[in-house]
């Protein structure tokens, strides 16, 4: 990277849409992300093809998809500041990812951590999207010359592998042609707890929903596991579900209610009103933009494909460097302008 200002860095954020985000992703992703894009140029995309590893459900991916999109928006992502777009839009990818498995080793993948998670788990023959889970991903980040990739502890390895393409490609076929990405990884990236005090998430059931309605979401909030002391009793707050998800919502508030649960006469159900009340005026205006945009998908899709022109025009760039690079100079594109054929002219 030759420029240290931030803001001249792009910064890429994939978003895998196999579920509706609940308040788990907004805090630990949503949030932290959005404002992370104050500093960078940025491109966010939904992976849907990296979905459908694990999705078979064309309905429900398509649903996920525009909850995704609904969610980011509602939550503060302004589309003529970041560039917001399908994966799929963008068919470059695919050829990028293809030239890349040309320069990794099989050994390479078989050490990805999803596929031997997939193994771990009893899966006998894992499907290949997930073997070949890295190099899209990689393909992903190099199209859009990204500098720096905000992911989690568990997505660094990942980054290794891209970092690795990047660096073999420029070896083989000359330096420069790829952006060789950093990762950004949060040290004190906080875990969201769940109901039932384990990481929050849809599969384990003790999520809670973004953009429930008032009632429900207060209804939800009331079943987070608490401890057994009585209403007059002194409580140690550090440590507790309650007071771990309201300090990593709104911090002055769960100051405050680790004083009042430290003095006694203040209870888990006093605890848990406060932290769903601060929730529901977090939420509450999100959730009324969420209910607007999710009603409209054709102004979603608009803004989807507006951002994929716009990313488009970074990957255009990049596979002429890269087709340049390989000895492929003459995308499909421009022999199309120079070589038309009719359909009569075509081999039966």
């Amino acid at each position: 990277m030759t420029s240290t200002d931030a803001s001249t860095k792009t910064s890429l954020t994939g978003i895998k849409p196999t579920d509706t985000p609940h308040l788990g992703n907004y805090l630990g992703a949503i949030r932290p992300a959005l404002q992370l894009a104050k500093s960078f140029k940025s491109f966010y995309f939904i992976a849907d093809y990296h979905a459908v590893t694990t999705l078979r459900d064309p309905i429900a991916l398509q649903k996920n998809v525009y909850d995704v999109a609904a969610t980011w928006l509602a939550c503060g992502l302004d589309p003529k500041e970041i560039v917001f777009f399908r994966q799929s839009d963008v068919l470059e990818v695919f050829e990028l990812a293809w030239i890349l498995s040309c320069l990794v080793a099989t050994g390479q993948l078989e050490r990805g951590h999803a596929y031997k998670d997939a193994i771990a788990k009893g899966v006998e023959h894992p499907n290949a999207g997930i073997f070949y889970y890295p190099v899209l991903m990689a393909a992903d980040i190099l199209l859009y010359d990204t500098h720096v990739v905000p992911v989690g502890k568990d997505q660094k390895q990942h980054i290794e592998v891209c970092r690795d393409l990047a660096a073999r490609f420029n070896h083989v076929y000359g330096e420069g042609v790829l952006v060789v990405p950093e990762a950004h990884i949060s040290e004190d990236a906080p875990l969201v707890p769940g109901l039932d005090g384990e990481k929050m998430s849809k599969s384990r059931g003790n999520s809670i929903p973004l953009f429930a309605s008032s009632k429900e979401l207060r209804k939800v909030v009331m079943k987070i596991t608490t401890g057994s002391e009585t209403l007059e009793e002194p409580k140690v707050a550090e440590g507790t579900t309650i007071y771990e998800l309201t300090k990593q919502l709104t911090p002055s508030i769960a100051a405050e209610m680790a004083k009042k649960l430290a003095a006694g006469n203040y209870g888990w159900g006093h605890a848990k009103q406060d932290f769903f009340e601060a929730l529901d005026a977090e939420l509450g205006p999100k959730r009324e933009v969420y209910e607007s945009f999710r009603a409209d998908e054709e102004a979603l899709d608009r803004i989807l494909a507006e951002g994929a022109e716009r990313a488009r025009h970074v990957a255009r760039a990049t596979m002429h460097r890269v087709r340049e690079a390989i000895g492929i100079a003459r995308p499909i594109g421009t022999m199309r302008s120079t070589v038309s054929l009719k359909r009569s002219d075509l081999p039966v």
